[in-house]
């Protein structure tokens, strides 16, 4: 915690309250990880049926990213934020009563779509309230505090189930209620006044970031990367199994990515806007395929651990960067819309991954799978240096145009 402290100075109020509020919700974040147990072994549906609706649920999460998004330029920050962390807990309670398969599926999709909206717009008022030299320190700070408070949950929400299912639904509801209470008194409207011409538009811009060539070639090379990143939700699990690995031992292995941002990811928040973002974007690249390659050559919990310490480094490098890169990018109009898409490309990951991955590991073999995923790691790598011209280029073009408007 020392080592934190220090990469806060310098930073908004406002950010200071987003940021405890952020953390107060991710320590309370007991459903998700737990739905599909709390589906099958609370409701006692067939497994099958217990996916479909973990996939309701990942459907809402990856149309909240543009929603999200897009309504934090057209009616406000805190107006989206606001209502998605106080009808979001309503959604939840509601998929915590539902008994019919039906309501069930309909309770997990709305409390997806619902409860996950204030993520892009979160992000947006961290690039309305930081200046461009700080964002990647503050995306930084608030990917650690979002994983302390992950480790925390998972810790909590062990304890609470073995009780009551029911008490991860309260918990959960009132700590987001908690963060709600936070936005309200504390963080205030960052939207610019130069965002008012975004009240006009229509639904049909949510995709509009997609024609700046410089965001859509940046949105390739993450969801490229995130197709990598990802296959540890299935085809890891699946080939650690296949060579032996225990379940506790797989759990293990998965709290050392937790441990290592934990503890290393202030330093690195603190030590990398010292460098280049599009060389530190490659270098990331590089390691999150790499570790995975390493994969590939992995006989045991030690070797697994390994590879996934050099994949977490990539990981804890991309954290801070990633984001502020697209808060450059973005006009100022359409801060939310873009960190939206950004979302969304890790939602297409998390969507397609487990049935690509599984389906290489299953048909092609571990070493084709893992291979694969350095192959993708280096190219994502050689696309970030080679894109940073353009870059670079339409920062020019954004500080000619705010200049413009000055006058």
């Amino acid at each position: 915690m020392p080592a934190l402290l220090p990469s806060l100075r310098g930073l908004p109020r406002g950010y200071w309250f987003l940021w405890v509020g952020a953390l107060v919700n991710r320590i309370g974040g007991f459903v998700a990880p737990f739905l599909a147990i709390y589906l099958t072994e609370g409701l006692h549906l067939p497994i099958e049926r217990a996916g479909a609706v973990v996939s309701c649920y990942g459907l809402g999460v990856l149309i909240a990213s543009p929603l999200g998004g897009h309504l934090a330029d057209v009616v406000g920050r805190r107006p989206a934020i606001l209502a998605s962390l106080t009808l979001g807990p309503a959604a939840l309670l509601l998929l915590g009563c539902a008994r019919a398969p039906a309501a069930i599926a309909v309770a997990a999709f709305a409390y997806g779509l619902i409860g996950d909206v204030y993520r892009p717009v979160s992000q947006a008022i961290v690039a309305d309230l930081v200046p461009p030299a700080d964002r990647p320190r503050a995306f930084g700070i608030l990917y650690w505090a979002v994983n302390l408070g992950v480790a925390i949950a998972a810790t909590l929400a062990g304890v609470m189930a073995k009780r009551s299912f029911w008490l991860l639904f309260v918990g959960d509801a009132a700590t987001t209620l908690a963060f709600a209470a936070i936005v309200w008194r504390f963080v205030p409207e960052t939207r610019p006044a130069a965002a008012a011409a975004a009240r006009r538009s229509s639904p049909a811009e949510l995709l509009s970031p997609l024609r700046d060539a410089a965001f859509a070639g940046f949105l390739v090379l993450v969801l490229l990367t995130a197709l990598v990143f990802d296959q540890w939700f299935a085809a890891l699990p699946l080939d650690m199994r296949a060579h032996g690995i225990p379940t506790d031992s797989y759990g293990l292995v998965m709290a050392l990515n937790g441990v290592l941002i934990v503890l290393l990811q202030p330093t690195a928040t603190a030590w990398l806007p010292r460098f280049r973002r599009s060389r530190v974007l490659a270098v990331s690249a590089f390691l999150v395929g790499a570790g995975s390659g390493l994969y590939a050559f992995a006989r045991s919990a030690t070797g697994y651990a390994l590879a996934l310490a050099v994949f977490t480094l990539g990981e804890i490098a991309q954290a801070p960067v990633a984001p502020a890169v697209v808060a450059d990018l973005a006009p100022v109009e359409r801060r939310g819309s873009y960190q939206g898409l950004f979302l969304m490309a890790w939602g297409v990951a998390i969507v397609v991954t487990p049935l690509l991955g599984t389906w290489v590991l299953g048909r092609l073999g571990s070493s084709v799978l893992w291979g694969g995923c350095f192959a993708i790691g280096a190219l994502c790598a050689a696309g970030h240096v080679a894109l940073a011209p353009l870059r670079a280029r339409r920062l020019m073009s954004l500080r000619d145009e705010a200049v413009m408007a000055l006058d």
